[in-house]
């Protein structure tokens, strides 16, 4: 059965090219990613991951769709599209621990959802100035959630990391494998 990703994110290209997984095509879904007046973080990524995938699948196909959230408290942290929110969200990590939600859904055939949700915690070192004016010229914040890309230049900040690397990456292994096992996708 042909596997449609649900995804304009090259990162989750290469998670799953990490697992032996190459979809039959790629299909970003187009959604309304606004939270909902009092969602939490968690029930962000899980409800935005189902939608997505929802949006895209086919009878006959498997969709595959995820999203990575970053949550301080039960504040939802944007992606970052602009240097003065990149500050923002590196500002209120500094120095302290966060959560990642990365939710991951998978329609089968027939139109049956599976969900998982991987919640990680990251603690960031306290930033500086400087290193925070460093990382803000990289350019590697954009469009990120929270504000930072922990594959690249942002993992120097990492001082502790509890769950799953790929999920705070945006697309959580162990999880997206278990789903697509279940759904009877060959994977060697």
């Amino acid at each position: 059965m042909p596997l449609i990703l649900a995804s304009a994110s090259p990162r989750r290209l290469d998670l799953l090219a990490r697992i032996g997984v190459v979809p039959d095509a790629v299909q970003p879904a187009d959604i309304d990613e606004t939270p909902l007046k009092g969602e939490l973080p968690a029930r962000h990524a899980t409800r935005l991951a189902a939608e997505k995938a929802a949006a895209v699948a086919n009878a006959g196909t498997l969709t595959l769709a995820a999203d990575t959230v970053v949550g301080a408290g039960r504040r939802i942290l944007p992606k970052a599209e602009d240097e003065a929110t990149a500050r923002t969200c590196l500002e209120l990590l500094s120095g302290r621990r966060h959560r990642v939600h990365s939710a991951v859904t998978l329609i089968d055939g027939e139109g049956h959802a599976r969900h998982r949700l991987s919640t990680s915690i990251v603690s960031f070192k306290r930033l500086t100035r400087e290193e925070v004016d460093a990382y803000l010229a990289s350019g590697e914040w954009r469009g990120k959630a929270g504000g930072y890309a922990i594959q690249g230049r942002a993992e120097a900040f990492v001082r502790f990391l509890s769950g799953s690397h790929s999920g705070v990456v945006g697309l959580p292994l162990f999880e997206t494998r278990a789903l697509l096992l279940a759904a009877g996708y060959p994977l060697g």
